[in-house]
């Protein structure tokens, strides 16, 4: 009875959380409440450096640099590493995850599209040039994420890499005016062109909210400076397609983010209207004001604008709905079956146009069944870490910094996903890494998430747990049961 007594009395005094598995502000016997720090060991390194230069492309600025193909060695080194040093990667299947199962099967359905395409070599030469490395990069991100410092330290890999675009943009790239266009607009990037840059800026653009709430002193300074290039990027990009999606991010951060007070939201949404105002080069505002003309653009009437090839995409899809065209083979059939072929149709130079349109490409490429499973996964990205917000107590947010980074995360990944669901509709971006790195990076918050709680976040994380009232005495029933049992004696 002595032994039950004391299982009882340790349950008493055991806190709620800790019986529930939930780790909260207060913090466990030996365990250690730490600052979050960018992980250094070798796979993190090799994998931070590879963000850096997957999404910032600053290598392919060197021509020298470039030649040596260092994002390649990376990939290499980091699967090499992996393999030798299991111990550095999650022990968690990434596959009992949804966004980890999506990707897998875009990958299986990506080959068949190829198979039953228009042209299977363009297509296996696109698959194994392009989407095998976004794949195995997404996948190395996925499975070397273990706990919230590895979540930690690849958004700052990501938001430094935006930090490198935004300065070539201010600082190295020149401004150029072309004859169907009200602005001077960036030209002469090394990779991505000026629409295409703002698609990964607003991804950044929330993450780097998302460091700036957990970073203080000169970090978070550094934070605000990449901030403010980000907008300024925009502006100089011209893009209306940009606008719209800085537009979209900052109702989304309004409305979606919660625990940050509403004065600091509209503050860095005045700073970062500002810093746009600001950079706007001649010509802008005229240029961002032909969105409410859409029918004077030549987007509309022009045959190689957005809403012919959007039209001829769909034609494409009830052409092939299964499967596609096949994956990478959009520009082909614009030069190969296209209807602008026809002799009855207006004459001209010939262009092999690409999708202008992430949606359109997805579908048109892969068939309906494709279009669905990436549609799923992009605007899965926005309500999944919204509806994982909802299992998390909300007492995270006076929490460590890991909670609150945790808790930000689900508030903040939801914007940048929704950055780049509006940005990626004006440009070819479906089998771009932005996707699937916000793929690996959700994936990766699940894992946190399991590793800070326990395995009850898999299924649930339990509801914030209610103050104990002032008047009670913690225990007092285990203490007065125990009282009558010394008195009645031993049974």
């Amino acid at each position: 009875m002595n032994a039950a007594l004391r299982r009882s009395t340790s349950r008493a005094s055991t806190p709620r959380e800790s019986r529930l598995g939930l780790r909260g502000s207060a913090q466990q016997p030996g365990r250690v409440a730490t600052a979050l720090t960018i992980v250094r060991d070798p796979l993190r390194v090799a994998l931070f450096v590879l963000t850096v230069l997957t999404i910032s492309r600053v290598h392919q600025q060197y021509p020298l640099l470039e030649k040596l193909r260092p994002a390649l060695l990376l990939v290499v080194a980091s699967v090499g590493y992996a393999y030798l040093n299991p111990r550095f990667l999650t022990r968690v299947n990434v596959l009992a995850f949804w966004p980890a199962r999506v990707v897998a099967l875009l990958a299986v359905w990506a080959c068949w599209s190829a198979v039953f395409g228009i042209s299977l070599g363009a297509s296996a030469t696109f698959i194994l040039s392009t989407y095998v490395k976004i794949l195995t990069y997404a996948v190395l991100i996925m499975v070397s994420i273990r706990h919230v410092r590895d979540l930690f330290t690849y958004v700052w890999a990501y938001v430094l890499s935006c930090g490198i675009l935004a300065y070539f943009s201010i600082f190295v790239f020149g401004l150029t005016k072309s004859s169907n266009s009200y602005v001077s607009r960036l030209s002469n990037l090394y990779t991505y062109d000026s629409n295409d840059v703002c698609v990964v800026l607003m991804v950044g653009l929330p993450l780097t909210l998302l460091l700036m709430s957990v970073e203080r002193g000169a970090k978070r300074g550094f934070l605000a400076l990449i901030l403010i290039g980000i907008a300024a990027t925009i502006a100089r990009s011209g893009s209306r397609g940009g606008f719209i999606g800085l537009v979209a991010v900052a109702l989304a951060a309004l409305l979606l983010v919660n625990g940050v007070p509403a004065g600091k939201r509209v503050t860095v949404l005045v700073v970062a209207l500002t810093a746009l105002a600001v950079a706007a080069p001649p010509g802008y505002w005229e240029q961002m004001g032909t969105i409410l003309k859409p029918k004077q653009d030549y987007n509309y009437y022009d045959r190689e604008g957005r809403k012919a090839v959007m039209s001829r995409g769909i034609g494409y899809m009830n052409d092939y709905p299964v499967f596609g065209l096949g994956i990478g083979n959009f520009a082909r059939a614009e030069c190969t079956i296209s209807p602008k072929i026809s002799p009855t149709y207006t004459t001209g130079p010939l262009r092999c146009t690409p999708p202008h349109n992430s949606y359109v490409e997805a579908g048109a490429e892969m068939g309906y069944p494709g279009l669905v499973m990436w549609a799923s996964l992009a605007l899965g990205l926005i309500i999944a870490p919204l509806r994982f917000r909802r299992k998390l107590p909300r007492s995270m947010l006076r929490g460590t910094d890991a909670e609150r980074f945790i808790y930000g995360a689900t508030s903040y990944f939801a914007v940048a996903a929704v950055g780049f669901a509006v940005t990626s509709f004006f440009v070819s971006f479906a089998w771009m890494d932005p996707l699937y790195f916000m793929a690996a990076l959700l994936t990766g918050l699940y894992i946190c998430a399991r590793a800070e709680f326990g395995d009850k976040t898999t299924v649930t994380v339990p509801s914030p747990i209610p103050a104990a009232p002032r008047t009670g005495i913690a225990g007092w029933r285990v203490r007065h049961s125990a009282l009558r049992a010394r008195l009645r004696g031993p049974s």
